[in-house]
């Protein structure tokens, strides 16, 4: 939850150049605008000795309330973000359901089964809370994961 309405929230959302400055694991970044159609590329350095690319090709985009995106890349699947009005603040959902497809991840997810399931679940949701740090409510975000 946080403590601003929708529209507001929405508008930091659409921000896609501020992207780097939020979250620092973010290497590479490549978006035009937070629109049905657009492609971001995407690499990310989690807090692990290697990164992942992908890119997200957004689709359902509804101004104020939910953006959907499928994954492509050396993870896939698909992942959305939901704005919900809550009083006079936004409640914000992520759901996703990735998984890798680059060899060397697949075996990683297989070796380590539930603790990487575990730790990239910990990266997805430190996004979120230092987006909400950062972006809205103008604090240092949490460090990078």
């Amino acid at each position: 939850m946080v403590g601003v309405p929708p529209a507001e929230v929405w508008r930091v959302l659409a921000a896609v150049d501020e992207y780097p400055a939020w979250w620092p694991w973010l290497r590479r970044f490549e978006a035009r605008a937070l629109r049905d159609g657009d492609r971001w590329s995407c690499t990310v350095k989690p807090p692990l000795p290697y990164t992942v690319s992908f890119d997200l090709v957004l689709r359902d985009v509804v101004a104020r309330r939910c953006v959907a995106a499928d994954v492509e890349g050396e993870i896939v699947g698909s992942a959305r973000v939901d704005l919900h009005p809550e009083g006079h603040g936004t409640a914000l959902a992520l759901v996703s359901d990735l998984e890798p497809s680059r060899t060397f991840l697949v075996g990683l997810s297989r070796l380590a089964g539930p603790i990487a399931r575990d730790g990239h679940g910990f990266i997805i949701d430190a996004a979120l809370d230092q987006f909400v740090a950062h972006a809205l409510d103008g604090t240092d975000p949490a460090p990078a994961p």
